[in-house]
């Protein structure tokens, strides 16, 4: 028992003695830490002090929007175009200005930019995932095409359609009159059936479906979660999702590499890719040749899981901003309502076929107008792999996080950008191709979003459908159309709405 007591004695004694320079210690890695940043910062606006190990991460979790309004203005009020700031670890730069935006999507190469899609992505994702390809991006890019002809996207619109409707019709019947109800989470349950049946089609069954959903859900917490990847964090659970989340969509792979193999037709999206792949796995057989990279089940299944990230939370956002300025501007819900109806009807039984879409012009400008106003993605991080020269005074340091703003650039150039006006894509004004460089929702340079017809497909689907059979009001509170992050820009109240019906009949079932 003493000699358990002299132990802790000498333990306590040598912590004493050791606290000073343990303490020493501390303030030098916070002082390096402060003179690093300054460093980097330079001149550029920011803040002047950092939080140690930290930064501004707190304030950004708390309140992303402000945090990035802040940046915002600073790198306005500046005159430069960008801004600084400290995030975990790293110093980050939020860009600004429309061109500098460019000269970062132009040069994702090896030597300059690494498109990473989330501060902390590569732990996130994974180290294999589509975003951070090089040398194969272009060839896999071309590999996806087939995924998007105008058959595909056809084969696409039954089913998105039947999706929309049987959640209209849940939402309907979940409706009380006097009674508003969110739509936040009820557009994303819509658009996680629509990514799932579209993308992988019959080959999620219903349990697969529900710890789907559950892992989704623990991967959309992990996004706006400290990255601390530990037992018991946010972050560590979302890591673990996406592991079994892509296991699952791996296996509906080798499911439809068999049907196709057989000679089926395709019904979804991994049939299509499997069917195209088959083709140049058959080809490069007869040459002798290795079969192409990037084949696998469970290489298929991570780059469908990317598909599903960039289509889910983003087409919730917008599905969302549609109803909120459709709502709130009257006059454009009343031109929509007149153009779907000279085009298709809901008593008619029959879904909106390819032909009638593409004659929704007017509808389709209504689209783009909510992606420009409110794009979804508001920001597309990258990391500078070697310090690169953004201006001719300024060179961002390697390891750098940088932050070019699609939301930021949707509202320079284009005539009165803070109205609402889907007039501006009109025949007439053609601000779309005017302004082009501006229009950033869906990216821009090698890694523009391959989608994006697709998206627009969808939301236009939506638009047209929910306003044949739906009217809605909206309760108006202060501050209910303030933009809120979770994790793409919502607005505040999730989208309050009261419903009732409005078609005397439902289309098909």
């Amino acid at each position: 028992m003493d000699a358990i007591q002299v132990d802790v004695d000498t333990i306590r004694r040598a912590l004493a003695a050791s606290g000073p320079y343990l303490l020493c210690f501390l303030v030098l890695l916070v002082l390096l830490g402060q003179l690093s940043y300054l460093r980097k910062k330079g001149p550029l606006p920011g803040p002047h002090f950092i939080v140690p190990f930290l930064g501004s991460a707190v304030p950004m979790i708390l309140n992303p929007t402000r945090f990035w309004e802040r940046q915002a203005a600073l790198a306005k009020s500046s005159g430069l175009g960008f801004s600084a700031d400290y995030l975990v670890g790293r110093f980050i730069l939020f860009v600004r200005s429309t061109e500098l935006s460019h000269k970062i999507f132009a040069n994702v190469r090896l030597d300059a930019f690494h498109l990473i899609g989330h501060p902390f992505g590569k732990k996130l994702f994974g180290e294999h995932n589509l975003i951070y390809m090089f040398e194969q991006h272009k060839d896999l890019r071309r590999r996806i095409a087939p995924n998007f002809t105008p058959r595909a996207l056809s084969t696409y619109l039954a089913i998105q359609q039947r999706v929309i409707l049987s959640h209209l019709r849940r939402w309907l019947a979940l409706s009380f009159p006097f009674k508003p109800f969110r739509l936040r989470l009820l557009c994303r349950d819509l658009n996680l059936e629509t990514s799932q049946t579209v993308f992988a089609g019959p080959y999620l069954p219903p349990a697969a479906r529900d710890q789907f959903n559950r892992d989704y859900n623990l991967f959309n917490v992990g996004l706006m979660a400290i990255p601390f990847d530990l037992p018991g964090f946010a972050f560590r659970r979302a890591r673990l999702a996406v592991a079994r989340l892509i296991q699952t969509l791996s296996g509906c792979v080798s499911q439809s590499t068999d049907r196709m193999r057989a000679g089926e037709e395709p019904s979804c999206l991994v049939d299509f890719w499997m069917q195209d792949i088959l083709r140049e796995i058959a080809k490069a057989e007869d040459s002798g040749v290795p079969p192409p990279p990037e084949t696998g089940d469970l290489e298929i299944g991570g780059h469908l899981f990317d598909f599903l990230f960039a289509a889910q939370d983003a087409s919730t956002s917008s599905l969302l901003w549609a109803v909120a300025l459709l709502e709130s501007h009257p006059e454009v819900l009343d031109k929509v309502r007149v153009e779907v109806a000279a085009l298709w009807s809901p008593e008619s039984g029959e879904p909106i076929g390819a032909e009638q879409l593409r004659g929704m012009r007017y509808t389709e400008a209504v689209a783009r107008e909510v992606v420009r106003l409110r794009p979804p993605a508001t920001m597309v991080p990258h990391i500078a792999g070697e310090a690169f020269p953004l201006t001719e005074w300024y060179r961002i340091p390697k390891g750098t996080i940088v932050f070019p703003s699609a939301y930021e650039s949707s509202f320079q150039g284009f005539i009165e950008p803070d109205r609402f006006d889907p007039d501006r894509f009109s025949e007439e004004r053609q601000e779309d191709r005017v302004y082009k460089r501006n229009f950033l929702a869906f990216g821009a340079g090698p890694h523009q979003c391959v989608g994006q017809r697709y998206a627009i497909n969808h939301l236009l689907l939506f638009i047209g459908m929910f306003l044949s059979l739906i009217d809605f009001k909206r309760p108006r509170t202060d501050g209910c159309d303030d933009i809120s992050y979770a994790p793409t820009i919502v607005p505040k109240d999730d989208c309050q709405v009261y419903l009732s019906q409005r078609c005397n009949r439902f289309p098909f079932s």
